[in-house]
């Protein structure tokens, strides 16, 4: 039996335990390195490296990057925040708590390291200003001094990930490849002769476009290059959902057997990684033959813009396309909203106790509680996570308090403290390489660093170590009941937002009088939209329930939207007409509070242009019609829910 095989007998997960000690003994040589260099909290450098380092180098380089971005800044605030409140704690509390709760709500509405970095600005802030707050007069060096303790262990991290990093692959690029000729050949199967692809299989499609759009983040970090990547294979996802759509609800009567065969050499040519100009070829031919149906030529023209686009990043021997297909991410406004209120709110209360009881521990609960409700608040279901925080924490003040209490007292000088920290160090890489203990090991670690400062000679009583122990765990536990009390988040919430958001999403295309020039904006918002819900819903666990009908009704909804602002801006179309689709839109307006009477406009408009011969559009608003009337009860819901955000 191998080494490998019995470490994953024990229970340990040998890429990560490996992963793990090499991140020890990068925290060791820094945690050295910077008290060499006589900086006042070497131990903060350790953190760091347990914080910044990543298995890959591009995720390794953009957090870095954000980590040092995010310490000066929050430094910078912390020591303008000690400054300005003249070593008054009522003030500190206050400005804290709102710089804190609007680093929490904008990292909310940002996407990966820029998130995380928008975050660590927050509780930077904290760290200076909490750790001295008694001693105002020496914070411009305390400031300096987290600054340069980040720098080192961002440094260190870089050169040891670096150094032993993980090569990385292309993984998700095949698989937004596969997926793409996926698509395409769905495509070619509506309209050929073939039997329709299943239910089942849309909706495979979906989760697995959901899926790579979840990695697209990571796999964009790093470099600009990969940002560019990130976007085009997004780019695609977007255009595919358009594809996806399409089949939705297309008519069984549209048959081209000379369209699919055009698309089915595109698959074909995509999955043997045919030369940039053979898959282009071919799309383009689809796309030029499919020009007698509005609807497909714009779902073939989308996905082959998107696939051109990505073609030319990848091959410098294509011209990229004349137009780039618009990528609008999702941002969750209600759920920033929540979570400033969330952490301002609590940081609030959580100070009032400190100024109203003079508790000298107040200060490290408070600091404990503005990492916990801000970094955290970005987990899917943050209130779980804190139960495994909360005994990390409790293992790693244990840890401390063995070090400081059984084991520092031997020490005759400072480097002997620092070298004797290390076994504590790094006997961290087992919880954190363990399956059972993996989503405590990174807490057990940056508590141990935070409560054991090597500085000689040692200073302080055991009741005061173990009261500052108590305060730092206390932090995880107000976090627990934030987040279960005030503005609870979890997956299925998360998926009820969505749903709020793409409603207003529509109601606001029915009311914007320049709908046409933005719609290309409006159709990738709501596309990267669905697959965010597509994606929560899988975290959820939940499977084959109204919100994924009712996702896809609003996406046809849309489309009726984005036909009435046409009709409307044709000077062709009669005066009646034109009066008519004015009262639609006003009723779109108003779908999320009242779906029945948008229901019953879109009939009565359908009926209307059939009757003036306009079957295609007819049939539009009908389909439109039809899946909102089968839908009503999510629109409703959603009214419902939007009175309780």
């Amino acid at each position: 039996m191998t080494v490998t095989e019995r470490l994953s007998r024990l229970g340990f997960d040998p890429p990560r335990l490996t992963f793990g000690l090499r991140t020890a003994v990068a925290a060791c040589g820094a945690l050295l390195l910077s008290w060499l260099l006589g900086l006042d909290h070497p131990q903060w450098s350790a953190m760091t490296v347990w914080a910044a380092s990543q298995a890959t180098p591009g995720p390794l380089i953009e957090k870095a990057f954000f980590r040092a971005a995010g310490t000066i800044v929050g430094s910078f605030v912390g020591v303008i925040i000690v400054v300005a409140s003249g070593g008054q704690i009522p003030f500190l509390v206050l400005a804290l708590a709102l710089w804190v709760g609007l680093c929490a709500g904008v990292g909310n509405l940002l996407r990966g390291f820029t998130a995380y970095g928008t975050l660590l600005a927050g509780y930077s802030a904290s760290m200076v200003a909490l750790l001295d707050a008694n001693q105002p007069n020496h914070i411009v060096m305390l400031g300096i001094d987290r600054t340069l303790t980040i720098l080192v262990g961002v440094l260190v991290a870089l050169l040891i990930g670096l150094a032993f990093g993980a090569r990385e692959t292309d993984e998700l690029v095949g698989r937004s490849r596969r997926l793409t000729a996926r698509v395409l050949r769905d495509l070619a199967a509506a309209l050929s002769d073939r039997p329709r692809s299943p239910e089942s299989e849309r909706r495979g499609i979906l989760t697995e476009m959901a899926a790579i759009d979840e990695g697209l983040d990571p796999h964009g970090a790093g470099s600009l290059r990969s940002r560019r990547s990130a976007r085009t294979i997004r780019s695609i996802l977007i255009a595919q959902v358009a594809a996806l759509l399409w089949l939705e609800r297309h008519d069984e009567a549209v048959c081209n057997p000379a369209v699919a065969h055009a698309l089915l050499q595109a698959a074909d040519a995509l999955e043997q990684r045919a030369s940039a100009t053979a898959i282009m070829t071919s799309l383009d031919t689809a796309e030029t033959l499919a020009q007698g149906h509005e609807s497909l030529h714009r779902a073939i023209a989308g996905l082959a813009a998107a696939i051109h686009e990505r073609l030319s990043f990848r091959d410098g021997t294509v011209d990229p396309p004349v137009t780039r297909h618009p990528v609008v991410l999702h941002r969750d406004w209600i759920g920033a909203r929540h979570t400033l209120l969330r952490t301002s709110g609590t940081l609030l209360v959580v100070g009032s106790g400190w100024v109203l009881s003079g508790w000298a521990g107040g200060a490290y609960v408070m600091l404990g509680s503005t990492v916990m409700l801000s970094l955290f608040s970005t987990f899917d279901t943050p209130a779980a996570i804190m139960r495994h925080v909360l005994i990390g924490q409790i293992f790693g003040a244990a840890a401390a308090l063995a070090c400081r209490w059984l084991v520092w007292p031997a020490a005759d000088n400072g480097l002997q403290l620092v070298l004797m920290m290390m076994p504590f160090v790094l006997f961290g890489a087992l919880p954190f390489g363990h399956r059972r203990t993996v989503a405590s090991g990174m807490d057990f670690n940056m508590v141990l660093l935070l409560l054991l400062q090597p500085a000689f000679p040692l200073v302080g009583t055991f009741g005061h170590f173990l009261e500052m122990s108590l305060a730092v765990i206390a932090a995880p536990i107000i976090a627990l009941a934030a987040f279960q009390l005030v503005f609870p988040t979890n997956p299925r919430r998360r998926m009820e937002r969505l749903l709020i958001l793409m409603i207003r999403d529509l109601q606001d295309m029915a009311a914007d009088a320049n709908a046409i020039g933005h719609q290309r904006i409006w159709r990738a918002r709501l596309y990267h939209r669905l697959l965010m819900l597509v994606r929560w819903m899988e975290k959820a666990g939940i499977r084959d329930i109204p919100a994924a009908a009712g996702s896809m009704t609003i996406m046809r909804v849309a489309d009726s939207v984005r036909h009435l602002h046409e009709l409307a801006a044709d000077s062709a179309t009669p005066h009646r007409l034109r009066r008519r689709i004015t009262i639609v839109l006003a009723r779109l307006r108003q779908v999320g509070r009242d779906p029945a009477r948008a229901h019953r406009a879109l009939v009565r408009l359908s009926v209307s242009l059939s009757h003036k011969g306009r079957l295609s559009d007819a049939g539009l608003h009908a389909g439109a019609a039809e899946a909102l009337a089968a839908n009503m009860g999510i629109f409703r819901q959603s009214a419902i829910l939007r009175t309780q955000t």
